[in-house]
C-alpha cells in the first residue's frame, strides 16, 4: 500500500497523535494554521497540496525546508536521462537507509 493511500485512509488527528504534536507543532510544519487544521481533523474536506505536504512531511520525514529546487531538477534529470545510475543510488540509499 502506497503512503498516498495511507494518508487518505488515516485521518490527520490521528496522523497527529501518534507522532505526540498538538495542532500548532503539527500543522506549522506544513504552512497551515492551527485552526486550518483543527478544520481538517474535523472532517473539512483537505486539498490535494495539503494532504501530500502532510505525507511528506509526516509520514514520510522529509524536512521540506532543506529540497531546493536544484534538489530536484537533479532527481528529475536522473530518472529520465541517467535512469540506471537512478535506480542504482536509489537502492544504495534504500539500503543504507535500512542498516541504519
Amino acid at each position: 500500500m502506497s503512503s498516498t493511500k495511507t494518508v487518505d485512509k488515516t485521518e490527520p488527528r490521528e496522523i497527529r497523535r501518534k507522532l505526540g504534536l498538538n495542532q500548532q507543532q503539527f500543522w506549522s510544519k506544513i504552512g497551515v494554521t492551527q485552526s486550518g487544521g483543527s478544520r481538517y481533523e474535523s472532517g473539512r474536506n483537505m486539498p490535494r497540496p495539503v494532504r501530500e505536504l502532510l505525507r511528506l512531511v509526516h509520514i514520510e520525514q522529509i524536512d521540506i525546508q532543506r529540497i531546493k529546487r536544484e534538489d530536484m531538477d537533479i532527481v528529475e534529470y536522473l530518472k529520465s536521462e541517467e535512469s540506471e545510475l537512478y535506480k542504482t543510488l536509489k537502492k544504495s540509499a534504500k539500503a543504507k537507509k535500512k542498516a541504519a
